[in-house]
């Protein structure tokens, strides 16, 4: 009788499918974007540097200890301190998504946007999965104030966008991380549809309700 597949082996094959997904429908191109997932003691599964989601191999993929020492597998994502801050003191959080999707980074480039909450509560869906969203102001890639920035905001925030950069969201799951950060591209994307036209978002109050609801 053969042994139960390993927890371990199981995120390895879902972050290649993930990764798979995202690069098949255009939502990360060439080798940008990362992911990863927090193992139940504590260790960290995360995409290579230079690499390309559409075709990640499972063996490969780089370890980090609970401690955030590299102990395996290949060079890991320069990007790697932005899932580290995302997971700091976040019990709950179980992966990351970080991607350089079109609409996203487009927002993010944007003169006029409360820099509090970039998006306005557009739709349900967006608001249960997201809730708010603050800007991180632009850094050089890899400079120590980006992750003393994106770890401020992360503190009180599972999704933060970056100026000039892209989003870095964090979820309950793999697939959490996922449909949230998607959810992100389509609201960004609703939201540049709709510039010059008035629009009618939720009202605080149906915002609350929505946020009780995902909690």
């Amino acid at each position: 009788m053969m042994g139960s597949i390993s927890e371990e082996t199981k995120v390895r094959d879902e972050m290649v499918e993930v990764g798979r997904s995202l690069f098949d429908r255009g939502l990360t191109a060439g080798s940008t974007g990362n992911i990863s997932v927090r193992l139940s003691g504590g260790r960290i599964l995360m995409t290579p540097t230079n690499a390309s989601l559409g075709a990640l191999d499972p063996a490969r993929l780089p370890c980090f200890s609970a401690e955030g020492v590299h102990v395996g597998g290949d060079k890991p994502t320069k990007e790697a301190f932005l899932h580290k801050c995302m997971y700091c003191g976040k019990d709950d959080r179980r992966a990351v998504v970080h991607l350089h999707s079109t609409y996203s980074v487009a927002v993010s480039l944007l003169k006029q946007v409360n820099e509090r909450d970039v998006l306005p509560p557009l739709t349900a869906y967006y608001v249960m999965r997201i809730g708010f969203l603050p800007l991180v102001p632009y850094f050089p890639p890899g400079d120590e104030a980006l992750a003393a920035a994106v770890g401020a905001a992360a503190a009180n925030h599972h999704a933060v966008l970056m100026a000039n950069h892209g989003p870095v969201v964090a979820g309950k799951s793999l697939k959490d991380a996922q449909y949230a950060t998607e959810e992100l591209e389509e609201t960004a994307k609703l939201f540049l549809l709709l510039q010059n036209h008035e629009v009618r978002p939720l009202t605080a109050e149906q915002r609350t309700t929505l946020l009780n609801l995902s909690k």
